[in-house]
């Protein structure tokens, strides 16, 4: 109904990608590879212009209310605080995947884009005081932050100063801000659970200042998941609790951390705790919301007769949340295969999202574009960009192009090795083929991919498809200035 305020809007927008996946993975990221990923926060505000400027005034031109959205990520958001609260507590990690999908399920039914607008609200003071939390305890414990941060520095963890071209590193400055743009428009640009977002906004000016608001709130959150990867470093940096098998996954270090900093506390443990579930419930419940959106808006109403009879559709609506509910709950399943929860989130966006940037691109952009350009297009993109996905994965890139950082076990007490494990064995390396290489670039750049993918071939088809001698039929409110109208 377009009634509320941007504050509202800023912060859930703030939240929704903001989840278990940056609670958790955020910090394991600045443990192991330190401090590279806080540049996305520049990659971030090219999207806040990009978006604000060019797309959120089309959306609201064309007045719709969807757009499209991906179930693998929703899956790898559940997964996330099911595996913190695990490692916390000891409660049965499918149980709590369960519990999870359910909750979000439960109140989106109940109370659709509105309540998940005002419960990321909610969600983002918990997120806040959880950061704050752990910020504020690990500092007194380790002496101060300055004390932090020289350990840090020590231990090579600070460092914003690689900027090597070369696509195959993991992190640069240019794989981030060029990847990373990419990456992000396909969440803020193109995602159906953001433009919901904007649309309930009530002017393009509102939404538009949402957006940069929410920017200021990414700062926020990022920063102090950097500081805590940081904190997380110094308390473990002669001692690490993977190495010495205290904990199984990297995404358990800041739970585990956050146990042994407040164990004379009772309760302060619960509110990390809390805080990781916040983000990802945020999430959840707009990936819900936003695929029952689509599914109703994009497939059900068109080839209905009573579209526009208000029961009927919200029961469907509430049907198709309770249906998306359980295959994200399965999904998770999936997301336990895929190792670190940051890594596997960003590479699923940038996979699903990249050519959804570039199909909307085409349509924004290019007037002589068609739907047989747009629909080759997007499907030559993803199919491109999941290939190299899986190349990666078949032939994972050298650790030169990964910098994974070394870890330190010499401050642990003296545990006898086990001489079952030490033994080491001689293998034959496999022989890797001559594209391996291409497969080793950064994930970062799999939206990119995407998106250069779905614009060729959507151009090059357009125009072999008389897409040029009908661009003139095309609704000028519906395309930019850029390209001949």
């Amino acid at each position: 109904s377009r009634n509320l305020g941007m504050i509202p809007v800023s912060l859930s927008l703030s939240v929704s990608f903001m989840s278990a996946v940056t609670v958790l993975g955020t910090p394991a990221e600045v443990y192991i590879y330190g401090t590279m990923y806080w540049w996305f926060l520049l990659a971030m505000l090219i999207v806040a212009v990009v978006t604000s400027e060019l797309y959120i005034p089309m959306f609201y031109k064309m007045g719709i209310s969807s757009t499209y959205e991906t179930i693998f990520y929703v899956g790898i958001v559940i997964y996330a605080p099911s595996l913190a609260l695990s490692a916390v507590t000891g409660f049965d990690l499918w149980t709590a995947v369960m519990s999870t999908g359910i909750v979000c399920t439960f109140y989106t039914t109940l109370g659709g884009i509105k309540a998940v607008i005002w419960t990321d609200v909610f969600q983002a003071v918990v997120m806040l005081c959880g950061f704050l939390a752990v910020t504020i305890r690990g500092s007194i414990v380790l002496g101060g932050y300055e004390k932090v941060w020289q350990i840090c520095e020590e231990g090579g963890r600070i460092d914003f100063l690689h900027f090597d071209l070369d696509p195959r590193y993991r992190h640069t400055f240019w794989s981030i801000i060029v990847g990373g743009t990419f990456l992000w428009l396909g969440v803020y640009a193109v995602s159906q659970s953001q433009v919901q977002r904007y649309l309930c906004c009530r002017s393009v000016k509102q939404a538009k200042g949402a957006i940069y608001l929410n920017w200021l709130g990414l700062v926020v959150i990022i920063s102090l998941s950097v500081i805590n990867g940081t904190i997380l470093y110094a308390f473990y940096h002669d001692c690490d609790p993977l190495g010495t098998g205290k904990v199984g996954a990297t995404d358990q270090l800041l739970p585990y951390m956050a146990l042994e900093l407040f164990k004379d506390y009772p309760g302060v443990t619960g509110l990390v705790v809390s805080c990781i579930f916040s983000g990802s419930l945020s999430t959840v419940s707009s990936g819900i919301n936003a695929m029952s959106c689509v599914t109703v808006e994009d497939f059900i109403k068109p080839v209905t007769k009573w579209s526009d009879t208000t029961i009927l559709i919200n029961i469907l609506l509430d049907s198709s949340v309770i249906i998306y509910g359980g295959l994200c709950i399965a999904m998770a399943y999936l997301a336990s295969q895929l190792g670190g929860v940051l890594e596997a989130a960003l590479s699923i966006l940038g996979l699903v999202g990249g050519p959804l940037v570039g199909l909307f691109t085409l349509g924004l952009l290019f007037p002589f574009a068609n739907s047989i350009g747009a629909f080759v297009g997007l499907l030559s993109g993803l199919a491109v960009s999941i290939w190299v996905y899986v190349g990666s994965k078949t032939y994972p890139p050298a650790a030169e192009f990964a910098r994974r950082l070394p870890l330190d076990q010499s401050g642990c007490p003296v545990v006898p090795l086990n001489m079952s494990t030490a033994m080491m064995t001689t293998t034959v390396a496999p022989e890797i083929p001559a594209i391996a290489d291409f497969y080793s670039i950064s994930y970062v750049y799999y939206s990119c991919i995407g998106v250069g993918t779905t614009l060729v071939i959507g151009l090059l088809l357009s125009l072999l498809t008389c897409g040029w001698r009908e661009r003139k039929n095309v609704n000028p409110l519906f395309v930019t200035s850029l390209f001949d109208h």
